[in-house]
């Protein structure tokens, strides 16, 4: 069968594509994708040095998984950080417009909350930086962490956006927002929030000077989790 597996950030950079096809026997698994990219032109060095992640239909999955004919395929390089549920709401977006915390506390402000905690990361130190998402699956996995975070620590409702595109020094790259009946439920909901955003989402950042010219920034493996599929 072929599949064709979706590239981001350096991978996409090395290969010259957004994405590659590849050929699979019935009942191929995610380790036996690896090795099939590993001969892809200007892959093999990164496949064999960089702790990459396989997601299929959109969910991080081991390299036993067993991938099927139409499944979504993406390699997630080392991410650069790093549905709403019954318990509150919860709102995730990646966009290319400029984020506003001030707007996100109002989205989140609810007549039983007794604290609000809102944060935003600003780009600092370089011109700007340049922001790319596997977009479908970063709002679904920020969705997924919302939803954890409401439950786990009974906030009224929790809600993050992440920037997409270039961002300009000083400007905020992410938003999260959270409202909680106190403020040591909504300080510690915000914080796993941002957390977990940082380390699990698919986004990746490049550090750009007033040349333009950039660097990717370093970044580590999206943790190991239990696939749903």
């Amino acid at each position: 069968m072929t599949v064709t597996v979706r590239l981001f950030a350096i991978l996409r950079e090395r290969a010259g594509r957004d994405s590659v096809d590849i050929e699979l026997p019935e009942g191929a698994t995610v380790r036996d994708a690896f090795e099939r990219l590993a001969a892809a032109p200007g892959l093999g060095e990164l496949v064999e040095r960089m702790p990459l992640r396989m997601a299929v239909n959109r969910e991080y999955a081991s390299e036993d998984t067993a991938i099927a004919s139409g499944d979504e395929l993406a390699v997630i390089p080392p991410i650069s950080g790093g549905a709403p549920g019954s318990g509150g709401r919860t709102r995730a977006r990646v966009t290319e417009e400029p984020l506003s915390a001030e707007g996100l506390s109002r989205w989140v402000a609810d007549p039983g909350a007794g604290a609000i905690v809102a944060f935003q990361g600003v780009t600092r130190e370089v011109a700007s930086l340049d922001y790319e998402a596997y977009r479908e699956m970063a709002e679904e996995r920020i969705a997924a962490i919302l939803v954890e975070c409401v439950e786990r620590h009974g906030l009224l409702a929790a809600a993050a956006e992440h920037r997409v595109g270039r961002v300009a020094r000083g400007e905020p790259g992410v938003v999260v927002a959270v409202s909680a009946g106190h403020r040591e439920e909504a300080f510690a909901g915000a914080r796993e929030a941002i957390d977990r955003i940082k380390a699990e989402a698919p986004i990746w950042k490049r550090e750009l000077d007033a040349a333009g010219e950039g660097t990717w920034v370093p970044g580590e493996a999206a943790p190991e989790r239990e696939p749903s599929r």
